[in-house]
């Protein structure tokens, strides 16, 4: 966690625990290693953290492009995730080797269908 509210400081991020016992939505292919990683997080729901992270240039509108994933499990697919799920609902990680970028978007907040633009 002290990793997670490190992120939030270096960018002037409110924190929002993703607990490890809620899921996450997950594509596939960031368990093959494919790079960058995107990571956008929206108002949790029910037992969801509102995380939604894919990996590669495409974003698949496909309802089978996500799995659930509860946070405990996510070193297994990818441990560099993990530091950025402190970050509030709005906030967006694109990271790829020694490259990370962080930004706000205010477009998440709105609603789930402009959550890839």
């Amino acid at each position: 966690m002290d990793a997670q509210k490190a992120v939030c400081k270096k960018y002037k991020a409110d924190f929002l625990a993703a607990n490890h016992d809620l899921k996450l939505g997950i594509a596939l292919n960031v368990k093959e290693g494919i790079v960058p990683i995107h990571g956008l997080r929206i108002n949790p729901e029910g037992d969801t953290t509102g995380w939604y992270i894919w990996a590669g240039e495409e974003f698949s509108e496909d309802p089978d492009f996500f799995v659930p994933l509860h946070v405990e499990h996510i070193d297994e697919w990818n441990p560099e995730i993990k530091r950025y799920l402190g970050l509030a609902p709005g906030w967006r990680f694109l990271i790829a080797n020694n490259y990370e970028d962080v930004w706000f978007d205010p477009k998440l907040l709105e609603s789930r269908g402009e959550a890839n633009d």
